[in-house]
């Protein structure tokens, strides 16, 4: 017994089990999370191809996109090989320190991202609230401070999580019954007082998510009114067509975002669906990031369009 309790002292590695319940299923799960990931790396790789390219994309909200479509790359990245890895070929284990790196690289890319799409709310409120100064306010140091910021953010704040979870000697278990490291998810299995990594969990979630949501919030309702004040229903409609595609990107990242973070702590959901739709959170709107802002772009249409024919063409 003692030998047992000494074994999960420190524990060098971790077995990640993927969808609890799921088990008998998750070759076959495998398959749609693969062609969501396909998807997301072409599409994102189309973006930061054609964006650094076209002079004329070289724009505020363009150079966001093109760092929104590498943090989703880096996201699709940092999941889906062990994923796929755990569903295809029953590889379960993990050195636990590969853990905490997986863990530190998803929330951060995640936060990242938040951060991006707050900058690209902000472009939008400055191109539609005030359009003559527009260019001479995001300029290119500007935009480039910015990401700057939002990177260093989201690694100093989650940069504290795998530093917490070291601190901890103790597990009760070694299993994580999930489909890749988690922060709940492994801060769970510490047979010692969690609440430091709980309340930092909490702490990090609502700076970065909370703070970034209600600005977000308070940027389009400056940009509604705004709009609204507009008299031509044509310029209205210009203006409006501007923000839908951040508009459903923004709803669909945050809706899955806080559900995740909440049923991971308060919530009772069952684990198989929790962990369903906490990968299709990660994993689909990398996929639909490029396929919503390329459909209602059209010079990135136009451009994904050249780049097609011209493959066609070489390979006749």
């Amino acid at each position: 017994m003692a030998s047992i309790n000494m074994s999960y002292l420190n524990p060098r590695t971790v077995i990640l089990i993927g969808i609890p319940g799921l088990q008998h299923m998750q070759f076959w799960i495998g398959f749609p999370f693969f062609a969501v990931c396909l998807v997301a790396l072409l599409g994102n790789i189309i973006l930061l191809i054609i964006i650094p390219m076209e002079r004329s994309l070289h724009q505020p909200m363009y150079i966001f996109l093109a760092v929104l479509a590498a943090t989703d790359i880096g996201l699709c990245a940092a999941i889906a090989p062990k994923m796929l890895a755990i569903f295809w070929f029953r590889s379960y284990s993990m050195a636990f320190d590969t853990c905490l790196a997986q863990l530190f690289f998803i929330h951060a890319l995640q936060c990242m991202e938040s951060g991006i799409l707050l900058a690209m709310a902000l472009d939008r409120y400055i191109a539609i609230c005030d359009p003559l100064r527009h260019t001479s306010i995001l300029t290119p140091s500007v935009l480039g401070r910015m990401v700057v910021i939002v990177a260093i953010r989201a690694t100093v704040l989650v940069g504290l999580l795998p530093i917490l979870i070291k601190r901890l000697h103790r597990f009760h278990s070694t299993v994580i019954a999930h489909s890749y490291c988690e922060h709940m998810a492994v801060v769970k299995l510490a047979a010692e007082d969690i609440r430091v990594n709980n309340t930092c969990g909490l702490f990090v979630g609502f700076t970065i998510l909370g703070f970034d949501m209600i600005f977000i919030l308070i940027s389009y309702t400056l940009i509604f009114q705004a709009v609204l004040r507009l008299h031509q229903k044509e310029a209205r409609l210009k203006a409006f067509n501007t923000c839908t595609a951040h508009i459903f990107v923004f709803l669909e990242f945050y809706i899955l975002a806080f559900f995740s973070f909440f049923s991971h702590r308060f919530g009772h959901v069952v684990p198989s669906t929790h962990i369903l739709l906490s990968t299709i959170y990660l994993l689909v709107p990398p996929a639909l990031n490029p396929i919503v802002y390329g459909v209602k772009n059209k010079v990135i249409c136009k451009h994904v369009a050249q780049v097609l024919l011209l493959n066609h063409g070489s390979q006749q």
